[in-house]
């Protein structure tokens, strides 16, 4: 195999969880050109994954910038000559894409692992991880294991999970560092998903607390339109926090690698800390830790989603939601434990 093409469009959390498979292929075929089909709202941080020759970037929403159109992006899948087309993605768009590259094999989940189930009527082969489906009981692998979990179709097994992402300069990180005298914790209180967002006043007191007990300052991550959120975070940590610059991935990566901890929901900045070893307590919900929560066995997860009625809903389908039931000293008991242990 010479050419290789992985197609995973996005979300952030997505991509990250999917680099692996990159490392994986590079591992197994150093000589052969990998590829790699994103959305251009997250193409930054495969900028950063040495293992992939070319990010081949779809204009696919409009607030992306940059980009092919979808005929464009069609017209290079097909001048590439692909020998393997790997659809990590599992829908019906993505499906599309890559059997459009007319490579002669294009592998992709079956229908119980793919976020659309016709999707598998555009691959060449279909692989079944074969636990009853993503969010079945008996389905307890991290996502990033299901998708090493493919490569089997190519003979590969066994495979550690790697996350080969550089570290480059930052100013935003180099702030932090000089305000911080490098010594602080990360705070991300923004999700796309509002079910996923522990209360921002509740942040603020759990920042209090570290620094009252660590004397570790805490530093608000903020992305689009969540600014409002991280200063409300400030407002309610009593002098403990401070908003972070505004951050672009690569920035997001270096102030990751640089901080004592990071506390978070289940959100892209989250998987990135996750891969780069960043100690972690991660606050779960309509979402299962065993399958998007931290990967480190020293790290804590505070979770709800044993009780949770909306799992996998982008909203609560009840009048309060499970996280809400998530209290600041539970949150502070799984920081310490995780400061002490790393």
């Amino acid at each position: 195999m010479k050419r290789l093409l992985i197609v995973r469009l996005g979300a952030l959390g997505d991509v990250v969880h999917a680099i692996p498979v990159a490392a994986a292929l590079r591992h197994a075929f150093p000589d052969a050109r990998i590829d790699w089909l994103v959305s251009a709202k997250h193409r930054e941080i495969l900028d950063l994954v040495p293992a992939i020759d070319r990010r081949l970037v779809i204009n696919d929403r409009t607030d992306a910038r940059g980009g092919s159109s979808l005929l464009g992006a069609i017209h290079e899948l097909r001048s590439a000559h692909y020998d393997v087309v790997l659809d990590l993605q599992g829908l019906i768009k993505s499906a599309l894409l890559a059997r459009a590259t007319g490579a002669p094999r294009v592998i992709g989940f079956a229908a119980s692992y793919a976020r659309e189930s016709l999707a598998r009527w555009f691959y060449t082969e279909v692989y079944d991880p074969g636990r009853g489906g993503m969010y079945h009981p008996n389905e307890t692998r991290h996502v990033v294991e299901i998708n090493l979990s493919i490569l089997e179709a190519l003979g590969l097994t066994a495979i550690t999970p790697a996350f080969p992402i550089e570290a480059t300069t930052s100013s935003a990180a180099q702030q932090v560092a000089d305000d911080t005298g490098g010594r602080y914790i990360l705070v991300n209180p923004g999700a796309a998903w509002p079910n996923k967002r522990w209360p921002p006043a509740r942040f603020g007191a759990l920042a209090a607390a570290i620094r009252q007990r660590t004397d570790l300052p805490a530093v608000v991550l903020w992305g689009p339109n969540e600014r409002a959120l991280a200063d409300e975070v400030v407002a309610a940590s009593r002098g403990a926090a401070r908003v972070s610059p505004a951050t672009t991935v690569a920035d997001l990566v270096a102030l990751a690698r640089g901080a004592s901890l990071m506390v978070s929901g289940d959100t892209g900045p989250t998987h990135i800390a996750s891969a780069v070893g960043t100690p972690l307590v991660g606050i779960y919900g309509p979402t299962r830790p065993s399958r998007n929560g931290p990967m480190s066995p020293r790290d804590a997860v505070v979770s709800r989603d044993r009780v949770c009625q909306c799992h996998h809903l982008r909203r609560c389908v009840r009048d309060r939601m499970c996280l809400l039931d998530v209290e600041v000293d539970e949150v502070v008991a799984a920081a310490e434990t995780v400061l002490s242990a790393r």
